[in-house]
């Protein structure tokens, strides 16, 4: 046995294999009477404590805000139809020429405070989403790039002529964050926006009970009260602790199963379980702003030094393929046909091309990951260091609980804590942006903390085609094939997402970045 097949067998000695009988939906039908009790959702990532949707980049809050929070469309994402969006708090959207884009508003919606929704608030929602100060940047530019006018109560133009970008970028967008209150959003981020959500969705925020946080129906949503009185969404650090609960009826969602947990529960005739291509890529992040990965030459090295088939096998069906830096259901994606792969013989050649020939003098690295949160992030973890050992990387893995990967998560002065990162980035949009220029561009830099004229540049040519077709170009043709030969971090696979749910959950869809609308779910 060679030694990758030595490590390949090593990692996937504890996951189950075999073909899983999964429902490939995550819309279950077939609604039987309601029980007066809310729906339990166990989530794998702890909350900030912050509530305000721009401050920060959790999916848990995320996911929590699906439930809370209106938005001007919804993205279904789904394989055969990724750049699909479905209407909810917009009626209409059109595009009046290259630089300005109508929206229409539906009319009798309000928020949880009573407050009626009208188009200050959209207007309030972009300008506030769009300053640079705020964590979760979301819109293609600052608010000196574009202007929101509001010619009624429920008509929004967007003009981006002063930025020089196409409109359409809001189309996506729209998607992704939600419709805050304008009352609040004056107020400021330390006002009521940090405080609770407060949104015009099926369910009102309550309350935050130690991990537990508490939503209940909302009586006036616009498209009539939920069947079930409420929800009640958890954090559990613990995968084991999660399906326990679930098989023991205390929880009736869990997120995130582990492959040999699918093989667990897939016989038992208690619990449904679903699997869905997710919008989700999960990467290795090269620390760029700091040596010795401030160097692209060391970033390929590297990365071909990485088998992800070994990686692919670990996940089994909890990740698929992908050869580019976003999800397959993003615009613009393409299979890279410079996307680096694994050549111990090019990584050695690059290894001496950069100046550590064979790996000697490099400083010793080190490669943090999480555990409890991403399915096998230690399995593969250790897979990826041995490799790069290998090649004469001098890597240590450091596997922290979910609380403290998240703090030493993301670029700051000087670099970020350690020299790799393992993280995945979900966002419910169709939008490329919001991975690419969010990571890539040098005014956002979240976890690589790149600095690159080149890409910025590139990033700035995607953003600024005058229409959808000539974006896709740009990105396929030189955004993403640049990105492949700079290498700020290493897109390893598509995650899959696979939740878990009593037989008596239906009508419950889930988007593929997790999000859930349960407007219609029973619990029978």
């Amino acid at each position: 046995m060679d030694r990758r097949n030595f490590l390949r067998y090593g990692a996937m000695a504890g996951a189950a294999a075999g073909a899983l009988r999964l429902n490939p939906d995550f819309l279950f039908s077939s609604a039987h009477a309601q029980e007066s009790k809310p729906l339990v959702f166990l989530s794998a990532e702890n909350i900030t404590g912050n509530w305000d949707p721009t401050a920060h980049t959790t999916l848990s809050q995320t996911n929590i805000e699906g439930f809370v929070m209106g938005f001007l469309t919804r993205a279904p994402m789904r394989p055969d139809n990724p750049d699909e969006v479905i209407y909810e708090l917009a009626t209409e959207i059109n595009e009046l020429d290259a630089h300005r884009l109508e929206i229409k508003l539906r009319e009798g919606v309000t928020f949880h405070d009573g407050e009626p929704f009208t188009a200050k608030d959209v207007k309030a929602t972009f300008e506030y989403g769009a300053q640079l100060d705020r964590p979760k940047q979301v819109y293609p530019g600052p608010t000196d790039t574009f202007e929101v006018t509001t010619p009624d109560d429920y008509t929004v133009v967007v003009d981006t002529t002063k930025g020089g970008y196409g409109a359409s970028l809001f189309i996506f967008l729209a998607s992704y964050l939600p419709m805050l209150s304008a009352k609040d959003v004056a107020a400021g981020p330390n006002g009521p926006l940090s405080q609770r959500l407060n949104g015009t969705g099926p369910f009102k925020f309550v309350e935050q009970r130690g991990n537990d946080t508490v939503m209940e129906a909302y009586a006036d949503y616009f498209r009539g009260a939920p069947k079930i009185p409420g929800v009640t969404f958890s954090f559990v650090g613990d995968a084991t602790t999660r399906m326990l609960s679930l098989m023991n009826g205390q929880a009736d969602v869990i997120e995130r199963l582990e492959p040999e947990q699918v093989q667990t529960l897939e016989g038992n005739e208690d619990i449904k379980l679903s699997r869905l291509v997710s919008v989700e890529n999960k990467y290795l992040w090269f620390r760029c702003s700091k040596p010795p990965f401030d160097n692209p030459l060391l970033r390929k090295a590297a990365a071909h030094a990485i088998d992800r088939s070994i990686i692919l096998e670990i996940m089994g069906t909890a990740g698929e393929a992908s050869s580019n830096f976003v999800s397959p259901i993003k615009f613009g994606y393409t299979d890279l046909e410079n996307y680096p792969e694994y050549d111990p013989d090019e990584c050695q050649r690059l290894l001496a091309e950069a100046g550590y020939p064979g790996g000697e003098g490099l400083p010793e690295l080190e490669y943090i990951t999480s555990t409890g949160f991403y399915p096998k992030t230690k399995e593969y973890g250790e897979v990826i260091t041995a490799l790069l050992q290998e090649q004469g990387f001098p890597v240590t893995l450091n596997v922290m609980e979910v609380a403290a990967w998240n703090e030493r998560l993301y670029d700051r002065p000087g670099g970020g804590p350690g020299h790799m990162v393992d993280c995945g980035w979900s966002t419910g949009s169709p939008e490329p942006d919001l991975v690419l220029r969010t990571h890539f561009h040098s005014t956002s830099k979240r976890i690589c903390g790149i600095e690159d004229p080149e890409i910025d540049a590139a990033l700035d040519a995607e953003r600024n085609a005058s229409s959808l077709d000539e974006r896709r170009e740009s990105l396929q043709t030189n955004l993403m094939p640049m990105l492949a030969e700079k290498v700020p971090a290493l897109s390893l696979f598509t995650s899959v997402l696979i939740h878990g749910m009593r037989a008596e959950v239906e009508d419950l869809f889930i988007y593929p970045d997790g999000m859930s609308d349960a407007s219609e779910t029973t619990l029978s």
